[in-house]
């Protein structure tokens, strides 16, 4: 997949095959978070798998509070941006708020999307999704399930806290993953759940799995770019690294984020979550 130089640039295009091959060989995945085609070019060059559209484009790129604003319109527009720039990345795009509160609805949106350039849309929610899913999954549509704690639902959480931390909890994602799955979900992301959570369902389900705060067990690890480069806006999470740092450059900071996480010395132990 990759080329014979110094650098990890991908040689051949990631498909979901490729992702599957991986979990299987046990290979990590790497994912990061690009919104435009100059960010995406160098993160090809780079080596990084999967590329998300994701809508936390509201805070970084729009100046919002969260990602409620953001419209399926702008989810279009970046992800044609992305594709634009993209070579052999897999570029999944997150579909925006109560732009899936219907199948019916989320089948239109989610075209728009592939149209637009993407390979593969990200849901958020649990079992009240498999009916969704299903469709898109009939439709030819590749589904990433979005799981833990979900921004979308930050006000019905009451703020940004850690998911599955008790046992009934860890059992209801647990079973909301093996329902997703069921319903034809390829992908599953976990975001702020406990490591040792994180191992558990990562060895449960048959697809790969990717996590942000989610320990180093997952299948892959996604971090919003903005964030690993030390230029985030407000709070830095505890999940998070700054890989921009010992006189790197952008492409080398994500250089050496390939290189931990396929090594695994990222994500810490510092960088994860207890039950």
């Amino acid at each position: 997949m990759y080329s014979d130089n110094s650098q990890r640039k991908l040689t051949k295009p990631v498909t979901l095959s490729t992702l599957k091959k991986m979990k299987a060989e046990k290979e990590k995945i790497t994912c990061l978070t690009s919104y435009d085609a100059s960010f995406t070019n160098v993160m090809n060059v780079a080596g990084v798998e999967t590329i998300l559209v994701g809508d936390s484009l509201g805070m970084v790129i729009q100046g919002q509070d969260s990602t409620l604003p953001v419209t399926i319109e702008d989810m279009c527009y970046h992800t044609a941006a992305v594709k634009r720039g993209n070579t052999n990345a897999f570029i999944l795009t997150d579909m925006s708020f109560m732009s899936y509160s219907k199948p019916e609805q989320a089948l239109d949106n989610a075209a728009k999307l592939m149209q637009a350039g993407a390979n593969m849309v990200k849901l958020e929610g649990g079992s009240w999704l498999a009916d969704t899913v299903k469709l898109l999954s009939q439709r030819g549509i590749p589904v990433c399930a979005h799981l833990g704690l979900t921004p979308q639902s930050v006000h019905k959480f009451g703020g940004y806290k850690v998911q599955g931390k008790s046992q009934d909890a860890a059992d209801l994602l647990l079973q909301e993953s093996l329902d997703l799955v069921a319903a034809g979900a390829d992908i599953l992301l976990y975001e702020c759940i406990p490591t040792e959570l994180g191992k558990t369902l990562t060895e449960a389900v048959p697809v790969p799995t990717i996590g942000i705060g989610a320990g180093h067990h997952t299948d892959g690890q996604v971090l919003v770019m903005h964030d690993m480069l030390g230029i985030n806006l407000g709070h830095t999470p505890k999940f998070v690294k700054n890989f921009l740092t010992d006189g790197r450059n952008v492409t080398e900071a994500f250089e050496a984020y390939v290189k931990e996480v396929k090594d695994m010395t990222f994500p810490g132990a510092e960088h994860g979550f207890k039950s």
